[in-house]
C-alpha cells in the first residue's frame, strides 16, 4: 500500500481515538447539564471539564483548587483546598492503547508499519496540544508538557508494539525481518523469543483474568453496600447515570487492585491502610459506591489466592515449552527452558509493576494522597509466583513414547499385526 495512503489512515485512527475518548464524557456531561444545570453556566463550560477527565484518563495529573463555599458546606478544613487528582480512570487509556495497537498492526500489514507509527503519534500530540490549549480552567490545572506527552506516549508505545508483534509474524522486508534472520542464525536463540511472548502474554491477561473475576465476586457479595452507598448519595436518576459510567472507568484500575489482591500484597485506599488477604485496614473510607465491594476483613485462608498466580504460572510456562522445539536425538536442551522460565517471570513482574503504576494515584488531600498496589511488592509477588508455576511445566522432564511399546510378537503392536491369510481354495471339478 502507498505509504501516503497509510499515514493518513494511521492520522484518521489517532482523530478517532481522541475524538471517542472526549465524546464520551462530553456526552453524559451535556445530558446532566440539560437536565440539572439548565439555569446555570453555558454549555461551552463543560469543554475543559470533559478535557481534564480526559487527559487524567490518559495519567496526566490535575491540580484542583476547590472554592471557599463548597469548603463551607462540606465542612472540610483549608488545608483542603487544594491537592492533586492523579488516580487514572484507565477505561480511557485501555482504550487509546488498544486502538493504536490495532493501527500499529494495520500499518504493519500494509507494509509501511514505521510510517504509520509515526503519523498516528504525530497527529495524536498535535490534538492533545489543542485540547490543552482550549481547555483553560484555573480550578483544574495541568503541566503542558505532561497533557502532551503522557497521552502519546499511551498511543505510541501501543502502536508501535502492535506493529512489530504484526511485522514479525508476516515480514517486512526490512529491520524486523533483518533481525529475525540473525537470531535464525543462533541455533536456539530463535526459539526462544516466540515462547518467551507467548508465555509472557499469557501470565499478563491470566493475571488480569483473575482480578476481574475476583471483582465480579465481589460485586455480587458486597452488592447490598454498593446499592447502600448509592442511595446514600441522594442523587436523581441523571446523577446516578453519570455516577455510574464515572464508576465504570474506574473498573479497569479496581481489576489492578484486585490482581495486586490475589498476588498477596494487595493495595492501600489511604496512608496507613491496607487491603490484602493477610490483613485489612481500611479506616475512614470516601463514600464512593464502588468501594462498597472493599472486604472489611480478610481470612488467612485468602492466601491461597496466589495459587490462582501460579497456575496462571504453569500455563503460561506450558505455552512457551510447546514453542520450544526438542533436539534431533530427542533431548532437550536445557539453556532454552531456563532462558525462557527467567524471561517469563521478569517480564511478568514488570508487566505487574506497569499496571500498577497505572492504577494507583492519588484521588484527595492528606491521607488519600496514597492509593492503590505498591508496584515493587506487587512486582516482586508476582514474579516469583510466576517462576514456581512456569517451573513446573519448563523444567519438569518429559517422557518420551518409546519406539516399541509392545513386544515384539505381541499381536496388539500395529507395526507387527499380521495381514489375515487368504482362505483355502479347492479347485471345482
Amino acid at each position: 500500500m502507498n505509504r501516503l495512503l497509510v499515514a493518513v489512515l494511521a492520522a484518521f485512527d489517532a482523530v478517532i481515538a481522541v475524538a471517542v475518548g472526549v465524546a464520551a464524557t462530553l456526552a453524559p456531561l451535556t445530558l446532566l447539564w440539560v437536565f440539572g444545570f439548565s439555569a446555570a453556566p453555558q454549555w461551552g463550560a463543560l469543554w475543559p471539564v470533559a478535557v481534564r477527565i480526559w487527559q487524567l484518563g490518559h495519567f496526566v495529573p490535575v491540580d484542583l483548587t476547590l472554592p471557599e463555599e463548597y469548603l463551607t458546606v462540606a465542612g472540610l478544613p483549608d488545608a483542603a483546598a487544594s491537592f492533586t487528582l492523579s488516580l487514572a480512570p484507565l477505561a480511557f487509556a485501555v482504550f487509546t492503547a488498544a486502538f493504536a495497537a490495532r493501527s500499529g498492526s494495520r500499518a504493519a500489514h500494509a507494509g509501511a508499519w514505521l510510517t504509520g507509527v509515526l503519523a498516528g503519534t504525530v497527529v495524536l500530540a498535535a490534538l492533545a496540544t489543542c485540547l490543552t490549549l482550549t481547555s483553560g480552567l484555573a480550578a483544574a490545572r495541568v503541566d503542558l508538557a505532561a497533557a502532551v506527552l503522557l497521552p502519546v506516549l499511551v498511543f505510541a508505545v501501543p502502536a508501535l508494539l502492535g506493529a512489530l508483534v504484526r511485522a514479525w509474524r508476516e515480514g517486512d522486508g526490512g529491520l524486523v525481518d533483518a533481525a529475525r534472520d540473525r537470531l535464525d542464525r543462533t541455533a536456539w536463540a530463535a526459539e526462544v523469543p516466540a515462547a518467551v511472548a507467548r508465555g509472557a502474554a499469557i501470565a499478563a491477561l491470566g493475571l488480569i483474568g483473575i482480578g476481574a473475576l475476583l471483582v465480579a465476586v465481589s460485586l455480587a457479595a458486597r452488592g447490598g453496600e454498593v446499592i447502600a452507598l448509592f442511595e446514600a448519595a441522594h442523587v436523581d436518576l441523571i446523577g446516578a447515570v453519570v455516577l455510574a459510567l464515572g464508576q465504570l472507568a474506574y473498573l479497569p484500575t479496581l481489576i489492578v487492585w484486585a490482581a495486586s489482591f490475589a498476588a498477596g500484597p494487595g493495595f492501600a485506599v489511604g496512608a496507613g491502610t491496607s487491603v490484602s488477604p493477610a490483613a485489612t485496614n481500611l479506616g475512614v473510607v470516601p463514600g464512593i459506591p464502588l468501594f462498597g465491594a472493599l472486604p472489611e476483613s480478610t481470612s488467612s485462608w485468602m492466601l491461597l489466592l496466589a495459587l490462582t498466580v501460579v497456575g496462571v504460572g504453569v500455563l503460561a510456562g506450558g505455552a512457551a515449552r510447546g514453542r520450544l522445539r526438542a533436539d534431533p536425538d530427542a533431548v532437550e536442551l536445557l539453556a532454552p527452558r531456563i532462558a525462557a522460565l527467567a524471561a517469563i517471570a521478569v517480564l511478568g513482574g514488570a508487566a505487574a509493576a506497569l499496571l500498577a503504576a497505572a492504577a494507583s494515584g492519588s484521588i484527595g488531600p492528606g491521607r488519600l494522597a496514597e492509593v492503590g498496589p505498591a508496584p515493587g511488592p506487587f512486582a516482586l509477588a508476582v514474579g516469583i509466583e510466576l517462576a514456581i508455576g512456569a517451573g513446573i511445566m519448563l523444567l519438569s522432564p518429559r517422557r518420551l513414547q518409546p519406539e516399541h511399546a509392545y513386544p515384539a510378537d505381541d499381536p496388539r503392536d500395529p507395526s507387527h499385526r499380521r495381514a489375515p491369510e487368504p482362505p483355502a481354495w479347492s479347485p471345482v471339478d
